[in-house]
């Protein structure tokens, strides 16, 4: 009898060893539970293109009129002055500047959504998707979509054309993604928050 209950026990627990680590994987691992409990957030600042245009929040190395002339005559001394009059100061350069080509508001879809979705360009190719204000529920393997179907549509039909700009930063907060250069935003109009794990979109928001 001794031995049977031995037996049964050395079979039992590996099992249940193996029942909990399945279990522990399902919840925490594919369906993410933990994440309902859980916000991620960023606060990004504005993107910065290639042409120098952008928020960095470093103070300008700008230099000013008085350095500048101070700069070319000593310059002036050693023969490479950059300007031909010593005390000329350097010209500013124009900034470039950043224009918004796109603009739309996060809807609710399978989870509530809001916040401010921006197209961001500095007349070149370089354009940027910005978040502002954004916040929808945290979930698990969510990713940020550019789809041909408009934010109403049926949920099914938002990975039938798209393009996938990454990873979801954060849950809530300002983000940006820069969209390749070969992207038509004439038809990939809408912006979608998808859970590529449950194929089911958390927000979306038309590009207007």
């Amino acid at each position: 009898m001794r031995s049977s209950l031995r037996d049964n026990w050395k079979i039992t627990l590996p099992l249940g060893i193996v029942g909990a680590a399945i279990l522990f994987w399902l919840v925490f691992v594919f369906f993410g539970f933990q994440t309902a409990f859980f916000d991620d957030k960023v606060d990004e600042g504005g993107p910065e293109f290639a042409s120098g245009a952008g928020a960095s929040g470093l103070e300008s190395d700008a230099l000013s009129d008085e350095d500048a002339a101070a700069m070319n005559e000593a310059m002036d001394q050693d023969g490479t002055a950059l300007n031909d009059e010593a005390d000329d100061p350097m010209p500013d350069m124009p900034e470039p500047d950043v224009l918004t080509l796109d603009e739309g508001s996060f809807v609710d879809r399978s989870h509530p959504a809001e916040g401010t979705a921006l197209v961001l360009n500095d007349g070149t190719e370089q354009r940027f998707l910005r978040f502002e204000d954004f916040a929808t529920d945290n979930g698990p393997d969510l990713n940020v979509y550019l789809s041909t179907a408009p934010a109403d549509a049926p949920a099914d039909r938002f990975d039938d054309d798209f393009v996938d700009l990454g990873n979801l930063k954060g849950n809530i907060g300002n983000q940006n993604y820069e969209i390749p250069a070969d992207v038509d935003l004439d038809r990939f109009t809408t912006v979608v928050i998808w859970c590529v794990r449950f194929g089911v979109a958390f927000g979306a928001a038309d590009l207007a």
